[in-house]
């Protein structure tokens, strides 16, 4: 199937829920910890590629901690899936390192926010520095990868980043740039450093759960649209941020992916958010449909 007919630009793939940190701004899995088999992940690549441009491996929980990963990086190099990879960064270890320079990996995004957030009192220049060794092998050897240096932490969309003060510090020694500190998310979330690397700024949000207010009852997502998710299990969800499976769609251990998209909650689902209004009781709770507004 040519690119540009594609159905969706992004599916999530969460190949394991479990993470090495535990960060404020990411609530705890509630669910079963859970790895996704190796068998249950060539089945989902399958079917899935013919449907997404990339595949990102990641919804709850830090893709690094599974032992498979190169075995799920080559299932997606055999499917010709480019992979979208985010990460704390934390585990990243020299063989580690090599699998993330695989030609099937369209961009990294290293989450850089998490450090300060679990380890406040930590000096991070060796946490950072296994992250500047992987960029600058890639520079080398993938000069086609874009990585994202994230800093998803600001409080407000626009003024000054006190958060990051120490990394950022260092982010300007290494690669011998000067980075403005007056940020405007907005009009601009991310600032070019060097070759395709780039540090991308975002605001903290509140991830919906069933026990918050209702919010609103009209909106409109990108779930189902754009991209729509798949939980450790197979469970598949109408978007990232439904982490404990609130909307469960169908079970990819037993159903195919495409029976699941037109089945009649997924349909409702996708027609309320094409006439703006919020069919399910997690949607009414999700102050991230803000940002579509």
């Amino acid at each position: 199937m040519n690119k540009k007919t594609k159905r969706f630009s992004k599916i999530n793939i969460e190949i394991s829920n479990i993470c090495n940190l535990q960060c404020s701004f990411c609530p705890e899995v509630i669910r079963d910890k859970k790895m996704m088999s190796v068998d249950l992940f060539e089945k989902i690549i399958q079917q899935v590629s013919p449907l997404t441009d990339q595949v990102c491996l990641h919804l709850m929980g830090d893709p690094l901690v599974h032992p498979q990963l190169s075995q799920f990086i080559e299932i997606c190099a055999r499917f010709k899936t480019p992979v979208f990879f985010v990460t704390n960064g934390v585990l990243l270890r020299e063989d580690k390192i090599e699998t993330l320079l695989h030609p099937i990996i369209r961009q990294i995004n290293f989450s850089l926010h998490s450090f300060n957030d679990n380890f406040p009192d930590r000096d991070p220049t060796m946490y950072l520095d296994k992250i500047f060794h992987y960029t600058e092998a890639a520079f080398l050897r993938r000069p086609d990868l874009y990585i994202n240096y994230r800093l998803w932490n600001l409080s407000e969309p626009r003024g000054r980043d006190e958060k990051n003060t120490s990394i950022l510090g260092r982010i300007e020694n290494y690669y011998n740039v000067t980075i403005d500190k007056n940020i405007d998310v907005k009009s601009e979330k991310s600032i070019k450093i060097k070759n395709r690397l780039y540090l991308h700024y975002d605001t903290e949000f509140t991830w919906p759960a069933l026990n918050l207010p209702v919010l609103d009852t009209r909106g409109t997502c990108l779930g189902l649209k754009s991209h729509f998710g798949i939980l450790a299990d197979g469970t598949v969800v109408p978007c990232c941020l439904d982490k404990e499976a609130a909307i469960p769609l169908g079970d990819l251990n037993h159903q195919d992916i495409l029976t699941i998209l037109k089945s009649p909650r997924a349909v409702a689902l996708r027609q309320g958010f094409q006439d703006r209004i919020l069919v399910e009781d997690l949607c009414q709770r999700c102050n991230y449909i803000e940002r579509f507004n």
